[in-house]
């Protein structure tokens, strides 16, 4: 299951990050979003959402959450 399927206001545990694009992996390692790290969505927008991980809270596109398993 990727983010896009999360609930609103669940944590959840990321399993990993399948993604073939070595930029997009690396600003998401950026973000504190690697395997192990537990990340919340707050909201839904059209085409995004936002989500908390560690003490931050972005907003992310749906390419984006697609590729964190969760």
């Amino acid at each position: 299951m990727n983010l896009l399927s999360a609930k609103e206001g669940e944590v959840y545990i990321i399993r990993a990050i399948e993604t073939d694009d070595e930029e997009m992996n690396a600003f998401l390692f950026s973000l504190g979003c690697y395997s192990g790290e537990p990340i919340t969505v707050i909201s839904r927008r059209k085409g995004s959402c936002v989500v908390s991980i560690k003490d931050g809270r972005y907003s992310i596109d749906s390419q984006l959450a697609a590729a964190i398993i969760i």
